[in-house]
């Protein structure tokens, strides 16, 4: 049997390990789950015939070494920064790689010593990262064959609520992926992208007052705000001269207008350690960041400083997260980003009855003899419940796919990579469109950026 040794068992990997498993019966595929909740991975594998969880830590170099040499291929669930230590015994025993994360520089040093041992390390193939890539390099590859210039490319990916469990939560977003990547979102550099020719960056403190306004047919309207780098993209998607390129994440309107506040306020800054903040209250947590004064209260306070208008939805928005209330943070030790963190999670974690749903958007603007044209291009995935969720399927999917094209010999290009050929983005897409995961694509008007 081919072993397909699984690094870590979170939330993503429901809808990976349920397909792995399906699929091993028919393939003689044995899948074993390294990690070091065992009850966890256990809930996974739910006792399959051909899984087994062992109790694993990657920091134990002899035991990764061991897992991995006896292995035919890895999917590494791990933290990013984790990712190359496994990636580089992968290559030494000649053992294939797939991950959902980010190409880090270091992952990519690794390029040409796995292509020598003819080891595929396939990165970036979650959701976003990943399903973006596919489907807007057949979008790109199919207008170029036809002859046309690709003048502007967007696209925005958002993991939200299904609207149905938008009802009584006014900022209409529950975490659906990790928490701390919400909270610390657009910082560690300006945002950059270009429009019509020209070079455009956002500082983080104007980030979220810097949104698009766009409408999904049967699902509402969205905003998006610009995320990390854009211009890399021209590159990676072969569109060196193009005039407008952005990508961004989705939310509902009113969501960038309120976060913008605790950006402004400082509460998202995790460089610094909040003294006390084991026994601070919510309500003392926001007006550390509020100007002194005995008289006014904390929200008239907040009012005032961020010039809020007394009916703002604002403040309900606020309410809603019990920012005014006397409850005890109870975190020693905190950053003000950790702070309100665990704020949050206290109203933004999926309840049982909760239902997500991830949205992407490409819109494709292009030149096609002596004509502008665009094609756009929607997908939207929901979720069953609180654990097989739109992003544990959006995630988890593509990862195993890649890995049963591989193992099957349908992927055979070796060293480290993102999924932008037709290679892999064909039958990929094929299969993810047969499990619900699917693009809606349609013309319409050119409208520019």
């Amino acid at each position: 049997m081919k072993r397909i040794f699984i690094i870590g068992a979170g939330r993503s990997t429901v809808s990976l390990i349920k397909y792995l498993l399906k699929h091993s019966e028919t393939e003689q595929w044995k899948i074993v789950v390294g990690e070091m909740d065992t009850e966890l991975a256990l809930s996974k594998t739910r006792g399959h015939q051909n899984s087994e969880v062992i109790a694993f830590d990657v920091r134990d170099t002899d035991s990764l070494r061991e897992q991995i040499s006896k292995s035919d291929i890895v999917i590494s669930m791990l933290p990013a920064h984790m990712h190359v230590e496994v990636a580089e015994t992968c290559i030494e025993f000649g053992v294939h790689m797939v991950t959902a994360s980010y190409i880090s520089p270091e992952m990519k040093a690794l390029h040409d010593r796995a292509v020598e041992n003819g080891v595929i390390l396939i990165n970036e193939i979650g959701v976003d990262p990943g399903i973006d890539h596919l489907s807007a390099m057949q979008l790109i590859d199919e207008k170029r064959r036809a002859g046309a210039e690709i003048v502007l490319f967007e696209s925005f990916t958002g993991g939200l609520l299904a609207p149905e469990s938008e009802a009584d939560n006014p900022w209409k977003y529950k975490f659906t992926w990790n928490p701390r990547n919400v909270v610390v979102a657009g910082q560690g550099g300006a945002v950059k992208f270009i429009q019509e020719g020209r070079y455009k960056f956002i500082p983080y403190h104007q980030l979220f007052r810097r949104t698009e306004k766009m409408e999904i047919e049967g699902f509402g309207k969205f905003e998006g705000y610009a995320n990390r780098d854009s211009l890399k993209y021209r590159s990676v998607y072969g569109l060196e001269n193009i005039q407008t390129i952005y990508r961004g994440t989705l939310r509902r309107p009113g969501y960038c207008r309120a976060w913008d506040v605790f950006v402004k306020l400082g509460m998202t800054d995790d460089s610094y350690v909040l003294p006390h903040s084991e026994t601070m209250t919510h309500r003392q947590f926001l007006n550390t960041y509020l100007a002194y004064n005995p008289h006014d209260s904390v929200e008239l306070k907040l009012r005032h400083y961020m010039k809020i208008d007394q009916d703002d939805d604002i403040m309900e928005k606020f309410s809603y997260l019990n920012l005014f209330s006397d409850e005890i943070i109870g975190l020693p030790d905190a950053t003000p980003a950790q702070c309100l963190q665990h704020i949050l999670a206290k109203k933004w974690t999926l309840t049982p009855e909760d239902r997500d749903m991830v949205i992407m958007y490409h819109k494709v603007g292009y030149r096609l003899n002596g004509a502008f044209h665009q094609t756009d291009a929607t997908m939207v995935v929901l979720g069953e419940d609180s654990e097989v969720t739109a992003m544990a399927k959006t995630v988890g999917l593509p990862v195993a796919i890649a890995a049963r094209l591989i193992l099957q010999g349908a992927i055979q290009t070796p060293g480290v990579q993102i999924p932008i050929s037709a290679e892999i983005y064909n039958p990929m897409l094929e299969e993810l469109e047969q499990n619900g995961i699917g693009f809606k694509v349609f013309d319409v008007p050119y409208r520019g950026y």
